[in-house]
């Protein structure tokens, strides 16, 4: 890939006070160059000292790195652990048994608090009950449930008993859960009646038995319903199973299955470019010693802090942010079950002022989308909320365009709480470059600096490093403890897709272009490779012509595609949400006229769309992620015939289809 050219440079820099820094983690750049000068001194031992300290072994590990059949990576794999033990049983041995481990809200705003002594209870009544059903180690679970104490049991028991779980986001059709299904091999679903979002009721256990319906899912044994509404939804005789029932007679001690550091964890299946479904593969100890170092590192957590992710644990950052991280550490954690904007948007805002957050970590998408609503609604503006409970922020999913990091900074950390806009993947288990709260200064819309121990890089096509100020492909050099293990039951597409012949067959690539800064060397991630624009010779990331178009006064929110162009290769195609209702006829054109002036003065002419279509909103998952493969093929013009089930917003479509 030939370098990608950046066009606009952010300037503005800031640090965390000086009474944060003091009592941070890691404090200081100082700190954060010399961890980083230890890994790269003795890279294994950095490693080994961190799983040891962390991590509590049943058979300490002898070997740390196993590299002989690359790019297949082993680490500690001859020592035993248990991650469930790991995450509650050492909470009760250590002071934290009667500490509040969950605080659950619902949809409709009933609260829920857990104790690790109730959770510890409820995970080995449910692990037991398991058992009793003949599940055992290495055997695959699907769960398909909402956001749940008991979503969260479900995963921790297959973890003690060493079961490896498949979590399937309940936003997925019957189709896509009968392939993760079928491929993950599965003898058991794990699910519920429904889950309630934004006061609705919406079927799950009915689309589980449309799945297994359309066959080949003979290995499933069971289905377990955790009954969220007690909607009637059919019992298949012999096969399902109510969870109240199935734990009712079970006792509450589990003893844990001791496992190898490396037996499977779990499978997450994300997104292929093929549009087949990848089953991300995860080992046991190196990721959870990674889940752990991140919660110090990254959002610095102490005793006292409420810990609040908003994600769903049907994704990566559910696992390791709700489900496992924060109880690893003996955090106390808020899981809500609905979404931002219900019964209003000022939800989140409310919530963290009524449950004391001190920790608050969300998506770019959430934070435009609640952008947009303050400015309609003075009346659910955060500026409205007590929020003074907050010392630090979190951006996760894609990059935070600097606009809505300033908003964010200012109207939610009142220019007092550091943002950590952390780059990572499902691949990657957990962060791999952000600002460290108490050492790194922050710049807006920029990643910033790799982990200590996580050797990032930016490189030409040929594997070549290139040097700051260049853009290029990201990659990682060296193996790392939580990274992916190899796609499930497709080896090939493991080294095919993330360790190319082409760049040695040994460094990581991670997908995304990026550039690091000629004066600091922060990284910033300007898209998907597959997101870069050719036009008329000049490489440009996505994410930079969506930052330009999204600091304009009117937008609130923009996704960039490429489209074919005769003349250019490429031309850029704009769909932009305005702050305002949408625009039609003449005042689009108008409008679409000065937004591609604007974009012109703030990146260059080269960086104006030729194409900008408006509509109420981008067509998202019901967890908010845009769907850009519908925007590229809206560009075309060409007729959508994948799936799009886990569409939350299907008439949109028919919206954007028109260009100005």
């Amino acid at each position: 890939m030939a370098d990608i050219e950046t066009l606009k440079q952010e300037t503005r820099v800031f640090n965390a006070s000086d009474a944060f820094k003091e009592n941070a983690t890691i404090s200081g750049m100082d700190a954060y160059n010399a961890m980083c000068a230890d890994a790269a001194q003795d890279y294994e031992g950095f490693w080994a000292s961190l799983a040891r300290e962390n991590l509590e072994w049943k058979k300490p590990f002898t070997q740390i790195l196993d590299e002989s059949n690359a790019p297949f990576y082993k680490w500690f794999d001859d020592g035993l652990l248990n991650v469930s033990y790991n995450c509650l049983d050492r909470n009760l041995e250590n002071g934290n048994a009667d500490k509040i481990a969950v605080i659950f809200e619902a949809d409709g705003g009933q609260v829920t608090k857990v104790t690790y002594r109730e959770l510890h209870q409820q995970v080995c009544k449910f692990a037991n009950g398991l058992k009793s059903l003949g599940i055992k180690k290495s055997d695959r679970v699907v769960i398909y449930m909402p956001m749940s104490v008991e979503g969260i049991v479900a995963m921790q028991a297959c973890a003690r008993i060493g079961a490896t779980h498949s979590v399937v986001f309940g936003g997925f059709s019957a189709k896509s859960l009968q392939e993760r299904i079928i491929d993950a091999g599965a003898v058991t679903v794990i699910t519920a009646d429904q889950q309630v979002r934004g006061g609705k009721h919406l079927p799950l256990k009915i689309i589980v038995d449309e799945a297994l319906a359309l066959g080949g899912c003979e290995a499933v044994r069971n289905v377990i319903v955790y009954q969220r509404t007690g909607a009637d939804v059919g019992v298949t005789a012999g096969r399902d199973l109510l969870m109240s029932e199935l734990v009712a007679s079970q006792s509450d001690v589990c003893e844990p299955e001791w496992v190898s550091a490396e037996h499977p964890l779990f499978i997450l299946y994300t997104s292929g470019s093929t549009g087949t479904p990848k089953g991300v593969q995860h080992s046991s100890g190196g990721y959870l010693l990674w889940a752990m170092l991140t919660m110090k590192w990254t959002f610095d957590i102490k005793p006292d802090d409420i810990f609040w992710c908003t994600a769903d644990i049907g994704w990566v950052t559910g696992h390791t942010y709700i489900a496992y991280g924060p109880l690893a550490v003996g955090a106390t954690e808020i899981v809500f079950e609905g979404i931002p904007t219900f019964p209003n948007a000022g939800r989140f805002w409310d919530m963290i002022a009524r449950h004391k957050a001190t920790i608050f970590y969300t998506a770019p998408t959430a934070i435009r989308s609640l952008i947009k609503a303050a400015d309609a609604d003075e009346k659910i503006h955060p500026d409205r909320y007590d929020l003074s409970s907050l010392r630090l922020l979190g951006s996760v999913g894609e990059p935070i365009n600097p606009e809505a990091w300033m908003w964010y900074y200012k109207h939610i950390g009142r220019e007092n709480c550091p943002i950590v806009d952390t780059f990572w993947q499902t691949e990657t288990g957990g962060h791999m470059i952000t600002p460290l709260p108490g050492a790194t200064p922050m710049v807006p819309g920029s990643c910033t600096l790799p982990l200590p121990g996580i050797m990032a890089a930016i490189v030409d096509e040929t594997g070549a490093d290139l040097p700051n100020g260049q853009g290029g492909i990201l990659v990682v050099k060296r193996p790392w403890p939580s990274m992916i293990r190899t796609i499930w039951n497709d080896p090939e597409r493991f080294k095919k897709s993330y360790f190319p012949e082409e760049l040695g067959g040994k460094t990581y690539l991670a997908g995304d272009g990026a550039i690091r800064s000629a004066e600091t060397g922060n990284f910033t991630i300007t898209g998907r490779i597959d997101d870069v624009l050719n036009v008329s010779g000049h490489r440009m990331g996505t994410m930079e012509i969506e930052s330009a178009l999204v600091a304009h006064p009117l937008v609130a929110e923009a996704a960039v595609v490429g489209k074919p162009d005769e003349t250019t290769g490429e031309s850029i195609c704009a769909f932009v949400v305005l702050k305002r209702s949408r625009p039609t006829g003449d005042e689009a054109k108008q409008i679409a006229k000065e937004l591609r002036d604007w974009v012109a003065k703030e990146i260059g002419p080269i960086a104006k769309p030729k194409e900008i279509r408006f509509g109420d909103n981008l067509p998202k998952t019901r967890s908010g992620k845009i769907m850009r493969r519908l925007l590229r093929l809206l560009a075309k013009g060409e007729a959508i015939t994948q799936d799009i089930s886990t569409l939350e917003n299907p008439a949109i479509l028919d919206q954007l289809k028109d260009a100005q």
